[in-house]
C-alpha cells in the first residue's frame, strides 16, 4: 500500500461527493462515501506507521555504523579479544581506516598482544572501572604468548646463573691474592695496599707525594768509584 492507493481513493471520494449534490438520498452512493472514506483513514494510518518504522531503522544503521563514542590514540577501553571473545581493559595505540569505519590498534593491559579491531569491538569503561582495580578480569594467555613468557623465564635464569659464575670467580681471585699477599707479608716481603697500608696514604714527610713508594726520603748518593793507583812508595808488604 502507497500514495497512490491514497489519492485513487480520494478521487473516488470527490466524484461521490459531486453525485449526491444532485441525488442527496441516494442509498448506495451514501453507502459508497462511507466506506471510501473508512478506507482513506486505514490507509493514511497505514502509511504514517511505514514511514515511522522506516524512520526507526535508518537511525538504527546509522547509530551502529557511526559510532557513538569518538576514540583517540592513548584512550583506554575495554576491547573484545579475538582469543575467546572476552572483553579486558586495554589502550588505544592508534587509529587508522576511514572516518566512516575507523580501525583501532589496541594493546591488552598486562599484556603484549596487540590486535587491530573495528569500532563496535571497543567500549567505554564502566563507571566503576577503578573500583575493580584491585582484581582485575585475567584472560588466558594464548599458547604464543606462554611459550615467549617461559622463554623470557629461561634468559633471565641463564643471566643469574653467568653473574653468580662470574661473582664466584671474582671472589676465587680476591681470595688467591690475600693468600698471596700473607705469605709474602710473612717472608718480610712488604706489598702496597695490604695489611691496612696503602700506596695512597699520606707521607708523614711534608715532601713527600701520595701514590709515590718511599715518598720524600730524598735520592740515594752514588758514590763514585775510581781505579786504583800505586805510588812508587807504596810498600806491597806493608
Amino acid at each position: 500500500m502507497d500514495n497512490t492507493e491514497l489519492e485513487t481513493y480520494q478521487v473516488q471520494l470527490s466524484q461521490v461527493e459531486l453525485a449526491l449534490q444532485t441525488d442527496p438520498d441516494n442509498a448506495g452512493l451514501l453507502s459508497l462515501r462511507s466506506e471510501l472514506q473508512e478506507l482513506i483513514s486505514l490507509t493514511q494510518q497505514t502509511l504514517a506507521q511505514a514511514a515511522s518504522s522506516s524512520r526507526a531503522d535508518s537511525a538504527r544503521k546509522t547509530a551502529n555504523s557511526t559510532p557513538s563514542h569518538t576514540w583517540s590514540a592513548g584512550n583506554d577501553c575495554l576491547a573484545k579479544y579475538s582469543g575467546d571473545g572476552g572483553w579486558y581493559p586495554a589502550r588505544i595505540t592508534s587509529v587508522g581506516g576511514s572516518a566512516e569505519n575507523p580501525v583501532y590498534s589496541i594493546m591488552f593491559k598486562g599484556y603484549n598482544t596487540t590486535e587491530l579491531v573495528k569500532g563496535s569491538e571497543i567500549k567505554p569503561l564502566p563507571p566503576n572501572y577503578q573500583e575493580k582495580l584491585s582484581a582485575p578480569s585475567k584472560r588466558k594467555l594464548t599458547k604464543a604468548e606462554d611459550e615467549e613468557r617461559d622463554r623470557k623465564k629461561k634468559r633471565n635464569e641463564k643471566k643469574l646463573e653467568v653473574k653468580a659464575a662470574k661473582a664466584k670467580e671474582q671472589l676465587a681471585k680476591q681470595a688467591t691474592w690475600q693468600k698471596f699477599a700473607k705469605k709474602s707479608e710473612k717472608k718480610g716481603v712488604h706489598i702496597a695496599g695490604v695489611a691496612g697500608t696503602s700506596i695512597f696514604k699520606t707521607p708523614d714527610n711534608p715532601l713527600g707525594r701520595v701514590g709515590v713508594t718511599g715518598s720524600g726520603k730524598g735520592m740515594t748518593e752514588v758514590v763514585t768509584r775510581g781505579k786504583h793507583k800505586f805510588a812508587p812508595t807504596d810498600d806491597p808488604n806493608a
